[in-house]
């Protein structure tokens, strides 16, 4: 059977400003950069001053998302672009839907995600997050493959709440998930030129070429660069400036569908980047406040180490699909990883004001491979009964070096450890689909999973320290070690430096929809989510620490409805959790440890709104808004404060070991009220359409770490974009001018807290323009 043509690009009766608008919502068409063909598909889609169905995957069949019993948004291709155009990488999709927050204190390279409040703030490169990411079906595991770039994509789903029974790995905070464009039958394409502010140049573009009368190929390319803006002011720093990057993707596509009982999609995947690594900068923070000092100046630092980071990921999957007979079929899903990583940063930002003591160090990611299996089931019976089953295998072996450097003796080599984890994991799962009513759809899911990690250090030496002295109290500086025998010693008599975590869970969900219209549906979900023990290597700052597993029960209920004859679209639910044995790591502190601890428990609760409409015939409205009041409950966990020199004002309690404790405190970078919003107005003018879009997110306060003080509490932050451009050629080709952070508000982000009031920021306002073309 021959691949399905697309429409081709003709005259369209629908003007313009409704192609585009209805473009940006087609989360579920070819969309991302290849807007100009996909404004036509989805304006034919949806009737003109109507809103596009959008169709999600959530379920892993292909539905409209009203249908969809669990709080799932989308984002489309409009806003994509408009944010892949300024250079940015995956943090700018941050709140961009209702709860969802994406930091990093590494920068580009590793991301690290929130749904709801809940997520990891661990740097290590063996560190597990709460939310999974999934590229084309397969899941990226380890922190640094999250980074991969988006575009060309057709579509982002986030989904929140645990996920697990249907999806991979570690998901019990939600999934984040990203679905190429697949090649179709036919010749197409696009490209896509934008220049901007600090030499900024995003350059994207895609080839789709039949192969033959079953066969296609598409290959897509992203280049994203931008030259150096802040200076060191410091003429002897090993890196003279800061904050430019090459940042390079592509991946090649093959379909091949001979016939309607088999499909093959092939996928191999590259990234290279290089560029700076995350720019601490020293005491910037106004001792007393969380205000920046009088005088910040963004474009320069003080800096005396070296800063630098690399990156390099190749991948591949193979998707397959066949036809069983009798409304079954089998579907293969074959994943493969491997990235090599290596980043440096001066730690203690450097100048002005006090440092105690120098910190310069790196991690890199030398080996590593990862390679999944997944086989499954899915029936498709016109009847009221539908179900889906099947077996995942994972596999994941790397090695992460950890280096520190003297950097008053011109940065020599003062530390290094290595360690290797191996993790291998295996689940069954199975889900049912019932309609016990045209009106009421039941669906209930279930999966048993067996995950086994091997942690050993392999080397480690330390010539930093004088001596090495004996152990304090506990959650204070234990020994200073110097070498892999003092580790291993310190350990106690039977003592290892290995760790050998082995876990299973069975975890389950049900859910359903009852449709009051065929407009209107109600839904209620409850689930279980489950993430395997984390295993943290000993150094000369801490003991080795295991963090035993951590399970999570969700409820939500809400409304999806289509208003106004399809003008406008509202999706509302509410939600509780309950984090049973939550796993932290307690960064920094008076100790600089990473130490990973369970907290007895943590609860979230709270609600979201996504919506869109037609507010007139030419303008279009987006908005979404999350609430999440989250919770540390446990009496007795007490933590690290902050060893920062001046002071940082702590506002917890002293516990009996000289810690703090933070019962009743938030989750670490969890801001309680997140607000998204879009408009696009658009004016037909002789042949083209003239547009204005703009887009805004806020998020309010957040801690930056387990425990809470005035310094390190990140003020509220508001970021905005504006878009002024020109479709003309029935859309077939775009111009336009754009500006990200258009008031220039700058924030701190995230801190250091073991030396100074270390801090790093957000982007400050940039701005360039954009050319189009699709053919």
């Amino acid at each position: 059977m021959p691949l399905a043509r697309r429409p081709v690009l003709r005259p369209c009766p629908v003007p313009l400003h409704r192609i585009a608008a209805a473009a940006a919502l087609a989360g579920a068409q070819l969309g991302a950069s290849a807007q100009q063909a996909t404004a036509t598909d989805a304006a034919t889609a949806a009737e003109p001053g109507k809103l596009p169905t959008v169709t999600v995957t959530a379920e892993r069949r292909y539905e409209n998302i009203r249908d969809v019993p669990n709080s799932v948004s989308t984002i489309g291709a409009e806003l994509l672009d408009t944010i892949n155009t300024g250079g940015q990488d995956l943090r700018g999709i941050s709140g961009r839907v209702p709860s969802l927050n994406i930091e990093s204190s590494f920068g580009r390279a590793f991301p690290r995600f929130y749904i709801r409040g809940y997520g990891n703030t661990d740097f290590r490169l063996n560190a597990s997050q709460p939310v999974s990411l999934i590229y084309d079906d397969v899941v990226q595991e380890n922190p640094i493959l999250k980074g991969f770039p988006a575009f060309d994509l057709a579509r982002i789903e986030v989904l929140r709440g645990p996920q697990g029974t249907l999806f991979g790995r570690n998901t019990p905070a939600g999934v984040v998930k990203f679905e190429s464009v697949r090649p179709t039958r036919k010749f197409e394409g696009y490209g896509s030129l934008a220049v901007g502010s600090f030499r900024t140049i995003n350059a994207e573009g895609a080839l789709n070429v039949p192969t033959g009368p079953d066969s296609a190929l598409r290959v897509s390319l992203l280049n994203q660069t931008r030259k150096d803006w802040v200076h060191n002011t410091n003429p002897t720093g090993l890196t003279q400036d800061f904050e430019g990057y090459r940042d390079s993707a592509g991946r090649v596509q093959w379909l091949f569908a001979p016939h309607k009982d088999f499909e093959a999609l092939a996928n191999v995947h590259a990234r290279d980047l290089n560029g700076s690594a995350r720019l601490f900068r020293a005491n910037i923070i106004q001792p007393g406040t969380n205000d920046l000092v009088a005088g910040f100046d963004e474009r320069s630092v003080t800096n005396d180490g070296k800063n630098e980071q690399t990156l390099t990921n190749v991948g591949a999957n193979l998707r397959l699909r066949w036809g069983l007979g009798g409304d079954l079929s089998l579907h293969s899903i074959t994943g493969y990883e491997h990235v090599k990583a290596y980043s440096r940063g001066d730690i203690d930002g450097g100048t002005p004001g006090p440092i105690p003591f120098s910190s310069e160090t790196a991690d890199g990611m030398p080996k590593h491979r990862q390679i999944t299996q997944e086989f499954r089931v899915e029936s498709s019976y016109p009847g009221p009964l539908n179900w889906q089953g099947g077996l995942y295998v994972f596999h994941e072996d790397y090695k992460v070096e950890s280096f520190s450097f003297d950097t008053p003796n011109g940065s020599a080599q003062d530390g290094y450890q290595r360690v290797r984890q191996k993790n291998d994991a295996y689940a069954v799962f199975g889900a049912v689909n019932y309609a016990v009513t045209p009106e009421l759809k039941l669906r209930g899911g279930i999966r048993y999973t067996r995950d086994e990690k091997q942690f050993d250090v392999e080397d480690y030496s330390n010539s930093g320290f004088a001596a090495c002295v004996g152990p304090t109290l506990g959650i204070l500086p234990p020994p200073i070690r110097c070498t892999f025998a003092d580790l291993l010693a310190a350990e106690g008599p039977g003592g290892s430096l290995s760790a050998s975590p082995r876990d299973s869970k069975v975890n389950w969900d049900l859910s359903g929809t009852y449709a009051l219209s065929k407009a209107l549906n109600l839904y209620a979900r409850v689930a279980t989510g489950f993430r395997a023990s984390s295993v943290q290597g000993a150094s000369a700052f801490n003991f080795k620490s295991v963090a035993s597993p951590e399970t999570n029960t969700s409820y939500e209920a809400g409304v999806k409805a289509d208003l106004l004859d399809g003008r406008a679209r509202v999706n509302f639910g509410v939600f509780y959790y309950n984090v049973k044995d939550l796993q932290f790591t307690a960064v920094g502190g008076a100790a600089n440890a990473n130490i990973l601890l369970n907290a007895k428990k943590a609860t979230g609760q709270g609600f979201e709104l996504d919506g869109q409409a037609y507010l007139t015939e030419n303008l279009l409205a987006t908005l979404g808004v999350g609430y999440n009041d989250t919770k540390i409950k446990d009496p007795n966990l007490e933590v690290a404060g902050c060893g920062s020199v001046p002071a940082c004002t702590m506002t917890d309690p002293t516990g009996p070991n000289g810690g703090r404790l933070v019962d009743g405190n938030p989750l670490p970078q969890a801001p309680k009220t997140t607000v998204n919003l879009t408009l696009r107005y658009g004016q037909p003018i002789g042949a083209g359409e003239w547009y204005v879009l703009t887009d805004w997110v806020y998020r309010s306060k957040i801690n930056f770490f387990i425990y809470e003080s005035v310094e390190f509490t990140g003020k509220p932050l508001t970021e905005g974009g504006l878009r002024l451009g020109y479709l003309w050629g029935n859309g077939k080709y775009e111009a336009a001018a754009y500006v990200r952070n258009i008031t220039n508000q700058i924030r701190v982000v995230g801190g250091i807290d073991f030396n100074n009031l270390t801090g790093f920021i957000n982007e400050p306002r940039t701005y360039g323009v954009q050319l189009k073309a699709a053919f």
